[in-house]
């Protein structure tokens, strides 16, 4: 069982904020969103959508994210 579980992106984007990363720019619903220790990362989430475990954990590989932040 994933050690992940489902949330909205729009809690996601608070949690990825609160450990360094900021919206560079954006257009429309695509954010993108740099840290100075990552590769920039683009946030395609309206924020009510609920993103599952899967998910979660593909954007953990790319931003550092962990379950603990949410």
């Amino acid at each position: 069982m994933s050690e992940w579980r489902s949330s909205k992106a729009k809690r996601v984007l608070v949690a990825l904020k609160s450990i360094g990363w900021r919206v560079k720019r954006q257009s429309g619903s695509h954010k993108i969103l740099e840290h100075s220790d990552f590769p920039d990362v683009v946030f395609a989430f309206h924020d009510g959508d609920e993103l599952g475990p899967r998910m979660l954990a593909r954007l953990a590989k790319h931003t550092g994210l962990k379950p603990s932040d949410l």
